[in-house]
């Protein structure tokens, strides 16, 4: 849920803070991908992420982000956007073959650009709304 004070940097890790065009696509891609990989499962790390939270990102080193505040697909409510991660035996994962695998099966389902395509700042976690820019009002 989008918080009151956006001065404060905030981020959401809740599907329902994602737009309808991408959380059905994200819902399916995570089923497929959980049911392929026993010990491996998908789960959310950012939905929705306030400017003052990019903010903070786009500052941080190393660099994790080009993205100043309102830049992002994840700065708009509902978020345009989202980042993953994986737990493997339990255990925290971001090998890049599971993003890649789980960029093959959300590619089948929705018209949803991954990070680890872009060709400046490979943001392997990261999955976008194709055009986000033409969404927002």
């Amino acid at each position: 849920m989008k918080p009151q004070d956006e001065t404060k940097p905030f981020e959401s890790r809740d599907r329902n803070d994602l737009s309808t065009g991408i959380i059905a696509a994200y819902e399916m891609a995570e089923k497929e991908f959980n049911q392929r990989y026993g010990n491996v499962n998908v789960f959310l790390t950012c939905t929705y992420r306030n400017n003052a939270m990019q903010e903070v990102y786009f500052k941080k080193r190393p660099k994790i982000t080009n993205a100043r505040a309102g830049q992002s697909p994840h700065n708009f409510y509902p978020s345009l956007a989202f980042d993953i991660a994986f737990l493997e035996n339990k255990k925290l994962s971001y090998k890049a073959k599971y993003f890649a695998e789980f960029a093959k099966i959300i590619a089948l389902y929705e018209n949803i650009t991954w990070g680890g395509n872009f060709k400046n700042f490979k943001d392997m976690p990261h999955f976008e709304l194709t055009n986000w820019k033409s969404k927002i009002k």
